[in-house]
């Protein structure tokens, strides 16, 4: 935002604020005008003699305020009453308390929202004129607003406005924005919590900190998705392009910097490259999730190449798509969109240098950004509820669709080649509880380096009998069996009546799988 010359567009700079508090009763801060060029905005949830959400814009060194009296709206078609009151100080926006009862404002008040904000358009012309056109970024107030004054009657006393959700990618007509975020974005609390003066809400991760404040923070096993036939509709999802390379876990700690994968194995050389950007990010402490990936000249993930710039330690990409800890705190709990607010906040600033960029998200229109990824050659999608909580393990608050049908097999076995050096095809399958059921023959998909790794490492895990439950008898006449530890990744066209993979060509090996958790994935029908 451009400098202006200090100013309060009330005229009276932080006269009337002061004039109505009596500092000595009220825990608020007196404060005093600052610089002219800050962008920050507050939302503060403030239990009155009548409950109302306090919206503030930081411009020319104070808080602009409103009452908003039924708080924000993510549905374009609410207008809300939006009352302007008196410029705040810039120590507002760090105030939560109790102001007592019988002085002005006496209640509770909860730090509700925080972020930054830009104007479209000069901001001063818009308030004099009335209709004020702001962006966004929060934890939970996010894309385009406006403000509108009303115009009121000649002995009108009140200076009336309306807040307005412009109709962007950040709107919803389903999502409550008030009832779905009920804690304070500061401490966690409730607001009975902090009219109780209860402490903040510590978790572990925080209590770690506190012990060690240069603390790593541990990893932990990964959220993962369903599998659905069709993307999921409305506005309460979150779409996300699907990255085809390795799942990582990022822990950072006072410079230093760890990668798990999904099974929390240290791979912290293999993805040496990632370490410098990661280090740099502004924070003390954090755990994020995301994908290594190596991208094509087309922008697309290539996972066989990313086998070998594994090999070399080429440099990496990193799509960050979650953030679990941040400086100590564990914000695993809070909703999807807030969480990937807080990620923003420190990736999104750097998403055009270094190797750890934000992955970015489209609210609502899931089956629209399907089609259009699918013809552009990419993998699919991850589709998250806007709500939802980080939990580990397979949940149905994150959903995948694929374009085509690909998933993770366990080598069993091959067959040998009489033309080519190496094997003529892979003998895979997956698991059913204990069971290792046999999905089919890959006979595709080789070139001569992979043939040559390929069959090195079979050798070496070579046994004499049949690791499947059964195998068609033709298969195992000319087979040669292999402990079942080598996961590859492959794609089909579909599978026979039988239960065999029709048309299966291998993609490369996955060695971040445990090939114990490799079972069958079937597309739900709905999502």
């Amino acid at each position: 935002m451009t400098a202006a010359k200090p100013r309060s567009a009330r005229g009276d700079g932080l006269r009337t604020y002061r004039r109505k508090r009596d500092f000595e009763k009220s825990p608020e801060p007196a404060g005093k005008v600052g610089a002219a060029d800050g962008c920050r905005f507050i939302v503060q949830k403030h239990a009155a003699r009548r409950l109302h959400y306090d919206f503030r814009l930081e411009l020319d060194g104070v808080l602009l305020s409103w009452a908003v009296t039924r708080g924000p709206s993510s549905d374009p078609a609410d207008k809300r009453l939006a009352v302007r009151t008196e410029d705040h100080p810039l120590d507002y926006g760090n105030f939560e308390g109790t102001i007592p009862k019988g002085e002005y404002g006496g209640g509770t008040v909860m730090l509700w929202d925080r972020g930054t904000w830009e104007p479209v358009g000069d901001p001063h012309e818009g308030l004099e004129q009335g209709k004020l056109h702001v962006r966004l970024n929060g934890a939970r107030m996010r894309g385009g607003w406006i403000l509108v004054r009303i115009r009121g009657k000649s002995n009108e006393k009140r200076d009336n406005w309306l807040l307005i959700k412009e109709d962007d990618e950040f709107a919803s007509r389903q999502q409550d924005l008030t009832g779905a975020y009920d804690t304070s974005v500061k401490t966690g609390r409730s607001i009975d919590d902090i009219a109780q003066n209860k402490a903040p809400r510590r978790s572990r991760a925080a209590k770690r900190a506190d012990n060690n404040p240069n603390a790593m923070p541990k990893p932990r096993k990964p959220q993962f998705a369903t599998l659905v036939a069709v993307p999921p509709a409305g506005r309460d999802w979150l779409h996300e392009l699907k990255y085809d390379g390795y799942r990582c876990l990022i822990a950072i700690a006072d410079g230093a910097v760890r990668c798990y994968t999904r099974n929390k194995l240290d791979w912290t050389d293999r993805f040496s490259s990632l370490i410098p950007s990661a280090a740099a990010l502004p924070v003390e402490s954090a755990l994020i999730d995301g994908e290594v990936v190596v991208l094509d000249e087309n922008g697309r993930a290539d996972f066989a190449a990313l086998q070998q710039t594994l090999k070399s330690k080429a440099p990496l990409t990193f799509f960050a798509f979650d953030l679990l800890e941040i400086n100590g705190e564990d914000i695993s709990r809070l909703p999807q969109l807030e969480r990937k607010a807080r990620l923003n906040e420190i990736v999104g600033a750097s998403r055009e240098q270094g190797a750890i960029h934000y992955s970015e998200h489209v609210q609502g229109e899931g089956e629209a950004v399907f089609k259009s990824l699918c013809k552009q050659g990419f993998e699919g999608i991850v589709s998250k509820r806007a709500d939802a909580p980080y939990r580990s393990g397979r949940t149905r608050s994150w959903l995948k669709v694929k374009c085509g049908k690909r998933q993770e097999f366990v080598i069993g076995g091959w067959t040998e080649s009489g033309r080519r050096a190496g094997f003529k095809s892979l003998l895979v399958g997956y698991y059913r509880g204990k069971n290792f059921i046999y999905a089919g023959r890959v006979g595709t998909g080789f070139n001569a380096e992979r043939l040559a790794f390929l069959s090195a490492r079979l050798k070496a895990l070579e046994r004499i009998t049949s690791p499947f439950c059964s195998v068609p008898a033709a298969t195992a006449r000319t087979a040669r069996w292999v402990e079942p530890k080598l996961v590859a990744e492959i794609a089909y066209a579909e599978f026979t009546g039988n239960g065999f993979l029709r048309h299966p060509s291998f993609i490369a090996l996955r060695e971040d799988r445990d090939p114990r958790s490799v079972v069958l994935e079937r597309p739900e029908e709905r999502p």
